[in-house]
């Protein structure tokens, strides 16, 4: 009778969606404290707290039995941070905000308990498509970086970072990455349209990483690492410069690795590649097989615009990096949803998009995930060359209101519940309608995340240690139970 109570208690709260915690693999069913969140599609579950799961003794399941395996006892990467860029747009639309506004932004991203606790940012070196217009750091000709200053920065991004800092707290990091040398160091003469950087100024263009750094960190924002060059394969309409894969193991090798560490700055985490996972193997194999290069690089890093299918995405790319260079990390450094419509602010598959991309990514070995632009406004930017995209939360600077898209809960199922330290463990799915990953967080808690982005309900179990709570999984729903 009692366990015929549980059974009906469980279906009652959580018909919609899972993901499990649980402390230790002996722990008793009635010393644990476990408790689901959940969004789904189709109701008003938003992150949203349900009652607690309770577990009974399973020692075997059967095939006929959906099942979701949980092992905390084999532990793997160390988990860095989720979170997303601090561009000038984000900068800028935050400042068009009103002070409450602004304030509901922050702590929804930044403060754990009232918001989805990101701990890690990135920003970027000069312009990008994401700023209001081209911009550079140092005057025309200027190769010993006389006139290097970040002025521009400090009328929107600078301040804006800062709040950001101040809000997250201790746990925040930020890393930067260029989209461009200024027009006068490339072939082409143009910080547009790709090109690719001068010989002669490939000094000076190293020495611009470090002249960077000093000045954020002068103004009190500390820069925990920088990859060498976004996107350096795509001749973009926007800020691009092109580097093969000699050409960047090159420079890391002869330039950048050592002029960060002459400036006593080796200790920033220096980001190959930071480009799409179809060529990730290849790029990662050309650097890091030569030893003098592969010294000074911290990790791959790596967008999602190869493809758009669950069938094509290339996470085994991931996979291969991983297993031939165990000790260099993986890092999602950008990813957002192109060709911003405001009809599609309520499109369910946006939020789909991450949580795929991130289970998939983790699973795959990878330590941090950084979304594209935090905050954009009403038209998907500002953008200066018409690059319009998505963002988890859209404000409407004519209004001051901010639009949460599902993106920014999906994203929050694992930003919230997988903490700074932790280490992802094992999960197995029976079936491949539940896409799963798990960590163990450093206060002992687990969080174990499942997925089911199709149109089907489905029942299973939940097992972890021998024990097992039966669980359903509504359609298009993701769910994080937190065991502490």
């Amino acid at each position: 009778m009692k366990q015929r109570l549980g059974f009906r208690l469980l279906n009652a709260c959580l018909l919609l969606g899972l993901a499990v915690v649980t402390t230790a693999r002996a722990a008793a069913p009635a010393t644990m404290k476990a408790t689901p969140y959940v969004t789904a599609r189709d109701t008003a579950l938003r992150i949203s707290p349900q009652a607690p799961l309770s577990f009974s003794e399973k020692p075997q399941v059967l095939e006929t039995e959906p099942t979701v395996f949980v092992d905390p006892g084999k532990t793997f990467q160390t988990f860095i941070g989720i979170g997303a860029a601090l561009t000038d747009s984000a900068a800028e639309t935050f400042d068009k905000l009103p002070a409450a506004a602004q304030k509901e932004f922050l702590e929804a991203h930044f403060d754990r308990e009232k918001g989805i606790g990101y701990t890690l940012t990135r920003t970027n070196i000069a312009s990008c498509d994401f700023s209001s217009g081209s911009y550079a750091y140092v005057q025309d000709g200027d190769a010993e970086l006389k006139t290097f200053s970040v002025a521009h920065d400090e009328v929107h991004r600078i301040p804006f970072i800062k709040r950001v800092f101040a809000t997250a707290g201790k746990d925040m990091i930020l890393f930067a990455s260029p989209w461009s040398p200024p027009g006068w160091m490339k072939d082409t003469g143009n910080v547009l349209q790709g090109g690719k950087l001068l010989p002669q100024y490939r000094q000076a263009w190293a020495n611009h990483y470090v002249a960077f750094i000093r000045a954020y960190e002068a103004r009190g924002i500390p820069i925990w690492g920088l990859s060498v060059q976004n996107e350096p394969m795509a001749k973009q309409k926007w800020e691009s410069c092109i580097f093969t894969a000699e050409e960047e193991r090159d420079f890391i090798r002869d330039h950048v690795g050592p002029t960060l560490h002459k400036a006593g700055l080796g200790d920033r985490k220096l980001i190959a590649w930071d480009h799409n996972r179809d060529l990730l193997y290849h790029r990662a194999s050309t650097i890091l097989n030569d030893p003098k290069a592969a010294q000074y690089v911290w990790g791959i890093g790596f967008h999602w615009y190869e493809t758009w299918t669950k069938s094509a995405m290339q996470f085994d790319n991931l996979r291969r990096v991983h297993e031939a260079y165990p000790n260099t990390n993986l890092i999602f450094t950008e990813g957002c949803v192109e060709k911003f419509n405001p009809a599609g602010l309520a499109d369910w598959s946006l939020g789909e998009r991450y949580g795929m991309s991130m289970i998939h990514d983790f699973n795959a070995g990878t330590v941090a995930w950084t979304d594209w632009n935090i905050l954009l406004d009403e038209t998907g930017g500002p953008n200066h060359v018409g690059n319009l995209c998505f963002a988890p939360v859209h404000a409407d600077t004519r209004t001051g209101k901010l639009t949460y898209t599902n993106s920014y809960h999906y994203i929050g199922h694992f930003s919230k519940f997988i903490r700074p330290g932790a280490k992802r463990i094992v999960t197995a799915s029976t079936r491949d309608i539940l896409q799963t990953t798990a960590f163990l967080n450093t206060d002992g808690s687990i969080a174990v995340v499942v997925m089911n982005a199709t149109e089907q309900p489905l029942e299973y179990l939940l097992w972890i240690g021998g024990k097992a709570a039966p669980v359903t999984s509504l359609p298009r729903s993701i769910c994080t139970v937190l065991i502490r």
